[in-house]
């Protein structure tokens, strides 16, 4: 493109200073509505350059366009998913921060919708029983924003491990959390009941109930947590969030953000355990059950549901 400079007018220059008055850079109303590229513009434009890590200079130029257009996108305008070249931009940064403190890393904030943002919009939406294709459209924002009051303010270079409980806490929890916990195979039966053994061993009036069946659970139960061996079929919405026991630095927060993101009655959250292709022991399934119950514990910690 041809650069824009001072002294020149038209729809080009209004769109240039409606996007950065938009991005809070100042310029002056007469130059706004006169539609000129005039000193308070090629200020605003000398600012912008700098502050984006551009070569100093008051021209919009091709780099520069292409900086200032990718600043001005927010999260909703338009869809997002992996392709050559990248989508980049500040829509792509949002997402990315919303994701690493909801517990799902994208890893650095970059701006850039590459592979590991693919994975993790994957791991959100599977977690809230949605079709995990990757593809961050308006259903994810949507869920994304309803989670606003566990993002927002929060720092965003993820991920936020949430480490184990105090004795005091996870009492507090197993007393009136109102959690079922189900299974759907014999090795995750075996797992469930030695969550219960250990839950009823934590405290003496502890509230967590183990239901054979999902149809079991009693009108007060607040959440409905299933384990499976078994992995969900790929990309096939379930209707129930859904989660593997893999990273256990971020389980809390993923489980927390799936209970949260459940539209069920009972709140459900399905968890996939890992038993791969070898013998599973007692001593496997004890592990499982201790990590499981410190992780879901550590998820209703002053959960507000």
């Amino acid at each position: 493109m041809e650069a824009i400079i001072e002294g020149a007018t038209g729809a080009a220059v209004e769109d240039i200073q409606e996007r950065l008055s938009s991005l809070g850079y100042a310029i002056e109303g007469a130059e706004l509505d006169a539609r000129s590229f005039g000193r308070s513009t090629a200020t605003a434009v000398a600012r912008f350059r700098l502050d984006h890590g551009l070569s100093l200079g008051e021209a919009v130029d091709a780099p520069t366009w292409s900086v200032l257009v990718d600043e001005c996108y927010q999260l909703g305008d338009r869809t997002l998913y992996l392709r050559l070249p990248n989508f980049h931009g500040n829509d792509v940064r949002q997402l990315q921060e919303r994701l690493n403190v909801l517990g799902f890393s994208c890893g650095p904030v970059d701006g850039i919708y590459g592979v590991h943002t693919e994975a993790a919009v994957k791991l959100f939406q599977e977690s809230m029983g949605a079709l995990a294709d990757g593809m961050a459209f308006q259903d994810t924002f949507d869920a994304i924003e309803r989670l606003r009051h566990v993002w927002a303010g929060k720092p965003a270079d993820g991920p936020h491990p949430q480490g184990s409980m105090g004795f005091a806490r996870a009492a507090s929890v197993l007393e009136s959390a109102g959690i079922a916990i189900t299974a759907d195979d014999p090795i995750s039966r075996n797992v469930a009941g030695r969550i219960w053994n250990l839950a009823h061993a934590t405290v003496d009036d502890c509230a967590l109930e183990l239901v054979d069946a999902p149809s079991g659970v009693r009108p007060e139960t607040r959440v409905l947590i299933v384990l499976s061996t078994e992995p969900l079929p790929d990309n096939v919405a379930s209707g129930v969030g859904n989660l593997a026991l893999d990273d256990l630095d971020t389980l809390p927060l993923r489980l927390r953000t799936a209970i949260q993101s459940s539209g069920s009655a009972p709140r459900t959250v399905r968890i996939e355990l890992p038993v791969g292709e070898g013998a599973f022991t007692t001593s496997d399934a004890q592990t499982f059950a201790v990590l499981l119950l410190d992780a879901i514990c550590a998820a209703f910690d002053h959960l507000d549901l």
